[in-house]
């Protein structure tokens, strides 16, 4: 519908309307399934910042709860990065009674592919607070060596 009548008669409102409110939706008709497994819920809520700086790639990911032993970071021949671990699922005790499992469980993996000017062979990785830091150092550009040419005449 729109908010301003429309001076070419009582017409209906549609996607070719200007001043529609009714927003085509290409991803309306097909099914996308909400349920959250353990197997993916863990995965899904892992999340990385990837920021550049002059040096270096800083990769920072959540993982509360997590103990460097459970983590994984691995290197590949093709320059990828790939973080990866496992949450393990709480112990359940016969007597105990739960009211709510929101925490996720499960395994996680990312993958990054990395720029040519990553050093590959020097990546660093520590944990603090449930947040790993991965550094991958950037090699130095070379400036070219400008020479003056004197010209004759």
């Amino acid at each position: 519908m729109s908010l301003i009548p429309s001076f070419f008669g009582n017409r209906r409102s549609n996607v070719f309307d200007p001043f529609s409110l009714d927003v085509w939706d290409p991803f309306r008709d097909f099914a996308v399934s909400t349920t959250r497994t353990p197997e993916t819920s863990a995965f899904v809520d892992t999340r990385i910042d990837w920021k550049e700086t002059p040096e270096a790639h800083v990769f920072k990911a959540d993982v509360p709860g997590l103990k460097k032993e459970e983590v994984k970071v691995e290197v590949e021949d093709d320059r990828v990065l790939q973080i990866s671990g496992e949450r393990n699922v709480e112990k359940e005790d016969k007597n105990d009674t739960w009211h709510r499992v929101e925490r996720s469980s499960g395994k996680f993996m990312r993958r990054f592919r990395l720029p040519e000017n990553a050093k590959m062979d020097q990546v660093k990785a520590s944990m603090e607070n449930g947040v790993l830091t991965v550094t991958v150092p950037k090699l130095e550009v070379k400036k070219p060596d400008v020479k003056a040419v004197e010209i004759s005449g």
